[in-house]
């Protein structure tokens, strides 16, 4: 580094690599994001840079970006940069030492990216997003914004087990969305808190615990921890447990009010799936008419068209052909395409429904 003379700190880095170049976007106080737009290059490059520190060396036309963007930084910019350099990168004001090997900006993103590949069914490309941090990650009390991210990518971890049909055991859903609860309960987070519990009552339900989920999902109806929506969900779960029970016209009273809940809210996609589970339940009480009518909505009025949201609801429209014997036959056909896509996105939880499903039906038939 040399030192110009009057208010001008000319600033020179004799070599970039993933530290070098850290320490410059914390000297100028830019995100990752931030950073790579000032570099003109691509968040994930930043990201890669960092992650690798010493050990990761630019290509010398992005080291020549790397000179030009600190010949121009502010001489405020410089200097950090300078003090941060010989101090060992690391100072009172910024992150912990460990925190070195993280950058929260590309955990954010990461974790953005996750949920693009839940909602398409990619799981290993789901998971290998989630492996990156939570196979680095240390979790520190004091570190709160690191332990956010950390709850945020359990939590995201157990939806992809529970939709792939690990729900309980040691290397389940269920105990990966307890470690979340445990992060979220130390954080103080209360909503966080309550929205996993909503997922283990979930879990409970797709164990076969009805009784106790349908108790334990009305409670959560009135709880003031929960949003309004996630409350409407919990009211539409209410009823489906107490559908899966054979308990269908009370089913039915939790449902419909669900149902008027979720048209308030202009939230079509609940809105959707809550007919279906109406047609379900009406099916259940014999009344196939109002069944048929319910599904068509919920068939009509699809939000998107993933994997999952297919096959839960061709499943259920499958459900009820199958209860009539004038179209058993498509209720067959339709199951075994649903059975099909199940199987391969790798959706156990569904293949183990229709399954069930199918076997039901041929002790009937």
């Amino acid at each position: 580094m040399s030192v110009g003379d009057g208010n001008h700190f000319a600033a020179t880095a004799h070599h970039w690599s993933g530290r070098e170049a850290r320490l410059l976007r914390r000297a100028l106080r830019l995100s990752v994001r931030a950073f790579a737009g000032y570099l003109g290059v691509a968040p994930r490059t930043v990201a890669k840079w960092e992650s690798g520190g010493t050990a990761t060396v630019p290509r010398p036309d992005t080291q020549a970006i790397l000179d030009t963007a600190l010949a121009r930084a502010d001489p405020d910019a410089q200097r950090r940069f300078d003090l941060l350099l010989h101090a060992g990168g690391e100072d009172a004001t910024t992150e912990q030492p460990q925190s070195a090997l993280y950058d929260y900006e590309a955990w954010a993103d990461d974790l953005d990216r996750t949920l693009a590949c839940l909602g398409r069914q990619e799981f290993p490309q789901a998971r290998m997003l989630l492996d990156r941090w939570l196979n680095r990650f240390e979790p520190r009390s004091n570190d709160t914004r690191g332990m956010y991210l950390y709850g945020r990518s359990l939590r995201l971890f157990g939806e992809i087990q529970q939709d792939q049909g690990a729900i309980q055991g040691p290397l389940s859903a269920q105990q990966t969305y307890r470690k979340a609860l445990n992060v979220f309960s130390e954080l103080g987070t209360t909503r966080r808190v309550a929205q996993l519990e909503l997922q283990l009552v979930v879990l409970d339900e797709m164990s076969g615990r009805l009784e106790s989920a349908a108790r334990r999902y009305e409670l959560l109806t009135n709880d003031d921890r929960l949003s309004e929506h996630d409350r409407a969900r919990a009211r539409l779960w209410v009823g489906t447990a107490l559908s899966k029970r054979g308990l269908n016209e009370s089913a039915t009273r939790h449902i419909v009010p669900a149902i008027h809940n979720f048209e308030a809210m202009e939230e079509p996609a609940d809105w959707s799936i809550a007919h279906q589970k109406l047609a379900l339940a009406h099916r259940g009480a014999g009344k196939l008419g109002d069944a048929s009518r319910a599904i068509e909505v919920a068939l009509e009025h699809r939000v998107g068209d993933t994997p999952m949201q297919k096959v839960r609801l061709e499943t259920a429209h499958a459900h009820i052909l199958l209860s009539d014997r004038a179209t058993a036959e498509s209720g067959i056909a339709l199951l075994e395409r649903c059975a099909q896509i199940s199987s391969d996105y790798g959706m156990m939880h569904q293949l183990q429904s229709i399954d069930g499903i199918r076997r039901n039906y041929e002790r009937q038939a």
